[in-house]
């Protein structure tokens, strides 16, 4: 199921992703702040909610005030209990689990430069950083980056590309180490534009119009439970390269695992944090939430949302990329909430009808690794970011037979499926 509103450049993450505008589901329980909470932004209707306990999901496209910006949240029922979803997401938080991811690992604390030994450089990203001057350049980097860049490679040399790859490293191996010390401060400021763009304000506007807070400070009035009661409990530093359009993305994000000790709202609720890319994303910030409704009989749900800034979606052809960009990342979004719903809900009737078998249940899991709820933002992305690719090559001056094999040939891109083993 699907609501536009109208009046509004209707958004898609993401991802992606990717952290989260997920204020916008309402159930019939008998707690009335949790109702509010997830009716305000969404605007989710009694409606929607008879259709998930049907078993199906809903997807909403969300309002922002940014150009640049595509959001979007969506919502699934599930069987499966909090921790069961915890673990799962823990144990596939860093694993390679889909063609499109081509390379993953996480920083330590302190970060060393052998977490970045599996990532490759291509030799396009190598010429490109030739070329790169502070204003104008191919590749997402501060002025300071593009600087030492220039300064510190012998270009001239025959192993220029050995030395731009290590000296590129190193640049974000510091960048790493220098955020888990001072943290937002120090966020990087995109200068391969003419107009700089300062992630840390950026991501500062995602998380307000966000629904974190308000899942947060929903309350347990028989335990006095609120926003304060939230924990941390595992936070990481998670870097990635996916596989789309023309050029691969490298990505690191700050996974961020919270719990609440109470059994109304978001009993957990995961924040990613986008810290860097170097292609395409100004920002990104995605939520996914594990929500329990106090019914008669309890309801769980998983809702995930993404915000994300896209330096694409600007000029005369910004509506037109936007409009293909959401219907796509609706119908992802969709497909994955499903077979992560699939998944999970399996491994909880498994062990409920297989405990003395544990052995057996742990093989049947693992044949449903599509639920993986990890990469959510990184299919959605990959769906989005391939047709903004071919898009861009769209111009008025082409002649009409062009501009319709072009507009053919983006309406019949597969959809990022992954399939039941």
């Amino acid at each position: 199921m699907r609501s536009h509103k109208p009046g509004f450049l209707i958004l898609i993450a993401c991802v992606g992703t990717l952290w989260l505008g997920l204020n916008g589901c309402l159930a019939q329980a008998p707690s009335a702040p949790f109702q509010k909470v997830l009716s305000h932004k969404a605007a989710f209707a009694e409606g929607d909610f008879m259709v998930l306990d049907q078993g199906e999901t809903v997807i909403k496209l969300l309002p922002a005030h940014d150009k640049r910006e595509i959001a979007m949240c969506g919502m699934v029922r599930l069987q499966a209990p909090a921790e069961m979803f915890l673990h799962s997401f823990r144990e596939n938080m860093t694993r390679k689990s889909n063609p499109g991811i081509l390379e993953i690992g996480s920083f330590r604390n302190p970060p060393l430069l052998d977490v970045l030994q599996a990532l490759t450089i291509e030799n396009r990203v190598i010429e490109d950083l030739r070329q790169c001057v502070v204003g104008d350049c191919q590749v997402k980097l501060s002025a300071r980056m593009i600087e030492r860049l220039q300064k510190e490679v012998e270009w001239a040399a025959s192993d220029y590309r050995i030395q731009v790859t290590q000296l590129l490293k190193q640049i974000l191996l510091e960048y790493v180490r220098d955020y888990l010390i001072r943290g937002d401060a120090v966020l990087i400021q995109y200068d391969d534009k003419s107009k700089g763009i300062h992630l840390a304000d950026e991501q500062r506007e995602l998380m307000a119009a966000s629904s974190y807070d308000s899942l947060a400070d929903i309350k347990d009035d028989a335990r006095g439970l609120s926003k304060s009661d939230v924990a941390l409990v595992e936070s990481a530093l998670v870097w990635s390269k996916i596989k789309f359009g023309l050029k691969p993305v490298f990505a690191i994000n700050h996974i961020m695992i919270y719990k609440r000790p109470q059994n109304i709202g978001a009993q957990i609720l995961i924040v990613s944090k986008q810290i860097y890319a170097n292609h395409y994303f100004d920002s990104s910030l995605a939520l996914t939430a594990f929500l329990n409704v106090p019914d008669p009989a309890p309801k769980s749900y998983l809702l995930y949302e993404n915000r994300s800034r896209l330096d694409g979606l600007e000029g005369p052809f910004g509506k037109i990329k936007r409009g293909l960009i959401e219907d796509k990342a609706v119908n992802s979004l969709e497909s994955i909430l499903r077979q992560s719903q699939l998944a999970l809900d399996a491994r909880a009737l498994n062990l409920e009808t297989s405990s003395s078998a544990p052995v057996a249940v742990g093989r049947n899991w693992r044949r449903w690794k599509v639920g993986r709820v990890h990469v959510f933002v990184l299919l959605l992305w990959i769906t989005a970011f391939a047709m903004l690719i071919r898009l861009a090559r769209f111009r008025l001056e082409r002649q009409p037979q062009q501009r319709h094999a072009l507009l053919k040939s983006i309406f019949n891109l597969p959809l990022p499926r992954k399939e039941i083993t």
